[in-house]
């Protein structure tokens, strides 16, 4: 018998034993190997289209279907910006939800930009809590499983002033938070904080306020691009001056992704601008999606291009428009998880 014939009959012995021993083994212990392959859903950010819903070339109520026709996209995380003050009005919302279902599609979050829940002024900070009920009960009615919320002040974020001091801050949040917690639980809903601005970009200090509340509906939404501790100062009060800023101090992404990954509720998987091979410039995904799988994640990862709206901004920098990045990160997404099964 020559050589490859006895080792394809080897194989062929140790493949029938696999087969045995599979059969062998309890349907549980089957299906707990086969769910350990890594994967993810992946959903889409109404932020990605910032540039035509703030130039009104889009409106809140048609983001469904764009994410839906255009992109092949069935989940939406949408932005209380772009509502324009319309969470309140039932008839809106009964729209909105009429159109998603019309789709098929989920309606998981909404990421909501409001008053301060970690005002260090007491009564402050408890109207801003009670601000963010209506967001809660408007994604309860959407059939959304979480709101994503701030733990500092967006004001301070645009101007460059600096944080609130972080040992105080860390107490006011955790209170603040805990109060919207408590709420959001009546409704079955997560209240999830990213790494946006101001402390929470301290992932140290992220991770802290999230011991302190202890709670089950409480959860991080790490995000690939938010991890600049101090920025040079913007020139001008609006989006142009803080796309001029940079950063002078950054934590790092990935060993901040790590931290937030046990407490993680979802992934914004933030791109910018993408080479020639399709990956992104800023952000290794290959090795930020081993951090994610190491990390035993099952979830939504939210597809949020900003490229677009630096696009409208600086039309000569480089950045693909909205629907052509969209595509790119959506591409690129698929490849990793498939890379990483």
């Amino acid at each position: 018998m020559n050589q490859s014939r006895r080792q394809f009959l080897q194989q062929l012995g140790l493949s029938a034993a696999g087969l045995s021993l599979a059969a062998a083994l309890p349907a549980s212990t089957v299906a707990q190997a086969m769910s350990r392959k890594f994967t993810f859903d992946i959903s889409l950010a109404e932020f990605s289209f910032a540039g035509e819903l703030m130039s009104g070339k889009m409106t809140n109520m048609e983001f469904p279907a764009r994410a839906k026709n255009e992109f092949g996209v069935n989940a939406l995380e949408y932005v209380s910006m772009f509502f324009n003050n319309k969470h309140t009005d039932q008839a809106y919302l009964n729209e909105l939800k009429q159109r998603t279902d019309d789709l098929g599609l989920k309606n998981n979050l909404i990421m909501v930009d409001g008053a301060n829940i970690a005002d260090l002024d007491t009564s402050k900070r408890k109207q801003a809590v009670e601000a963010h009920y209506a967001w809660v009960d408007a994604a309860r009615f959407l059939g959304c499983s979480a709101i994503r919320v701030n733990l500092g002040d967006t004001s301070k974020a645009i101007t460059g002033a600096p944080d609130d001091p972080a040992e105080e801050a860390a107490r006011t949040a955790a209170d603040g938070y805990h109060q919207l917690l408590t709420y959001a639980a009546k409704s079955n809903m997560n209240v999830i904080v990213e790494n946006h601005f101001g402390n929470s970009t301290d992932i140290d200090w992220l991770v802290g306020v999230l011991k302190q509340v202890n709670m089950p509906n409480a959860g991080l939404l790490p995000d690939f691009g938010n991890f600049c501790r101090q920025r040079s100062k913007p020139v001008t009060n609006d989006i142009p001056g803080i796309m001029g800023t940079t950063c002078l101090k950054e934590y790092d992404r990935y060993e901040g992704v790590r931290k937030m990954m046990p407490y993680a509720k979802g992934i914004s998987a933030k791109t910018h601008k993408f080479d020639a091979k399709g990956n992104e410039t800023e952000t290794d995904f290959r090795r930020m999606f081993k951090i994610i799988r190491d990390a035993g994640f099952k979830g939504y990862v939210g597809i949020e291009y900003e490229g677009g709206l630096m696009n409208m901004y600086n039309p000569t920098g480089g950045y693909l428009p909205s629907s052509e990045g969209i595509k790119a990160t959506k591409a690129l997404l698929e490849r990793v998880r498939a890379e990483l099964a």
